[in-house]
């Protein structure tokens, strides 16, 4: 299997990063997107593609050997600072071909690629302490 990540983003110390647009472009042609971002975020946005994987950061120790080894994976967490760590981590379990997408998910719906929302998910509040639910039971 040809290697998708070749010839995109910037490599630096093993560890690929990709622009929104290249990893958009790399998921057309079969790239992954793992998630890591907690579930109280991603239950509200969520990128829109044809194929996803959720998988929280605090469940990554746990439930790494769900994903696919054989699929190139691209690992977005909010912003992209975690996300580098993460395939550190999957590299050193056997995982070859993962990338991490920069900026993460603040940068792909930034540049204006496409998002799901569910608006019942969405959450209110002064502050984190106190988010609930703004939607849900309406």
């Amino acid at each position: 299997m040809q290697n998708l990540f070749e010839g995109y983003g910037i490599s630096k110390e093993g560890i690929t990063s990709l622009s929104p647009r290249e990893a958009f472009l790399l998921i057309q042609k079969g790239a992954l997107y793992v998630d890591l971002r907690d579930t109280d975020f991603s239950d509200f946005k969520i990128p829109d593609v044809p194929d996803i994987f959720l998988l929280p950061q605090k469940m990554l120790k746990t439930a790494f050997n769900k994903l696919p080894a054989d699929r190139h994976l691209i690992l977005a967490d909010s912003s992209g600072l975690h996300s580098k760590e993460v395939v550190k981590f999957l590299k050193e379990n056997g995982y070859e071909k993962v990338a991490h997408l920069a900026g993460g998910f603040v940068e792909w719906e930034r540049d204006g690629f496409p998002v799901r929302v569910d608006v019942n998910e969405r959450l209110s509040g002064a502050c984190a302490c106190q988010l609930k639910p703004r939607e849900r039971g309406q």
